[in-house]
């Protein structure tokens, strides 16, 4: 993967490697605690996640891969290419231009899986997409990076992390796979498994910004250019997810969770290949590229998440106010059809009923008789 990047328009602007302070500041140790950490709690919101995982629906999305063949279209085809195309517009340094190259050339994030779930996607297909892109990032990260460097002149390869890539895996796999079993033995209590982790997982993504502002303090810059890119990046994975789902005609549930898995990228496996492949120097007007996508990720994420709730609830207040208005409108039609069917008896009645009879006196009758036999 070596081009020349002082040719490209991209990497038109020239490096200033030797004039930026020394890498960031992160303390061994408080690093350590929070990989492990994190790395626990997500494993066990996977795990609560995986129990809303229905094991027909699943095989139903393997069986017709239609949905997860759009969403790799997304994460491999749009990804990689938007990416590309802002290096080139935002005319990039070099390694700010990589930076944001291998970050639309990373697989989705998890992150997405717990976004499906509160918009009430397609929770089934969020996860085997996720799990689909982790694999084939194993061949499509090297060749997305290849296509899109060849007018680069990279000063040094790019190592594809592969063993974070099998650690991604087997995080999202074995803990869904128990999940799954949950909620195939035990329906009732994987509900309440699943409710107790979406409450975890809106903390633990709020630890995680906190902890990763934290302890990367040091590799923030003031580079306005390169949080402007951060933050349309997501914006435009979502909205060209949806769109793309839209166009293949995939349901509404379907849109929502391919719009939010397009737009979630791996963060940790973006950080991982730089630091791989990059010295301390380059380093430091790279790595804020990734936090800060990492950071707009979340926002725009909680934005989806607030619009799609005021969506439901005016949705609610208007299926509400019709059944009132159905309610009343059908107690009036119910009084006035009561009122005309009293009236239409009265009429009835009034047709029906014979005038008053007038009484006979006995008498009177008996001896009108009595005198017409006697004139006889």
């Amino acid at each position: 993967m070596r081009a020349n990047c002082s040719s490209s328009s991209a990497c038109s602007a020239n490096s200033s490697e030797g004039e930026l302070p020394v890498g960031p500041e992160v303390h061994g140790n408080l690093e350590l605690v929070f990989t492990v950490v994190s790395a626990v709690m997500m494993g066990l919101l996977m795990f609560s996640l995986g129990c809303s995982v229905e094991f027909r629906k699943l095989w139903a999305h393997i069986r017709r891969p239609w949905g997860i063949a759009v969403g790799l279209l997304c994460q491999f085809g749009l990804m990689p290419l938007t990416a590309y195309l802002l290096a080139i517009s935002f005319s990039l340094k070099p390694a700010q231009a990589i930076a944001v190259l291998v970050m639309g050339c990373c697989p989705g994030g998890t992150i997405s899986n717990i976004f499906t779930f509160w918009v009430e996607g397609d929770m089934d297909l969020s996860i085997t997409m996720t799990t689909c892109s982790t694999v084939a990032a194993l061949g499509m990260m090297p060749l997305c990076l290849y296509l899109y460097t060849l007018s680069w002149n990279l000063e040094q390869n790019l190592t594809i992390p592969y063993q974070n890539i099998g650690i991604t895996l087997v995080c999202l796999t074995i803990p869904v796979a128990f999940g799954i079993y949950v909620n195939y033995r035990w329906p009732k209590q994987s509900k309440i498994i699943l409710q107790i982790g979406a409450i975890v997982g809106g903390v633990l993504l709020l630890v995680v910004a906190v902890a990763g502002v934290v302890l990367a303090k040091g590799s923030w810059n003031s580079d306005i250019t390169l949080l402007t890119i951060s933050f349309i990046f997501p914006l435009i994975g979502h909205v060209t997810g949806f769109l793309l789902a839209l166009l293949t005609h995939q349901s509404w549930q379907r849109c929502r969770t391919i719009s939010l898995e397009t737009g979630a990228q791996n963060i940790q496996m973006c950080v991982t290949m730089l630091q791989l492949s990059f010295t301390a120097k380059q380093l430091v007007q790279m790595l804020s590229f990734p936090l800060a996508y990492g950071l707009f990720q979340l926002l725009d994420g909680f934005l989806i998440v607030a619009a799609y709730k005021m969506y439901k609830r005016r949705l609610k207040n208007e299926h509400r106010k019709k059944d009132t208005g159905c309610a009343e409108g059908c107690h009036k039609k119910k009084s006035t059809s009561l009122k005309e069917t009293g009236a239409f008896l009265e009429v009835n009645e009034v047709a029906i009923t014979p005038g008053p009879s007038v009484p006979m006196d006995f008498h009177t009758a008996f001896e009108s008789t009595s005198h017409i036999s006697s004139s006889t």
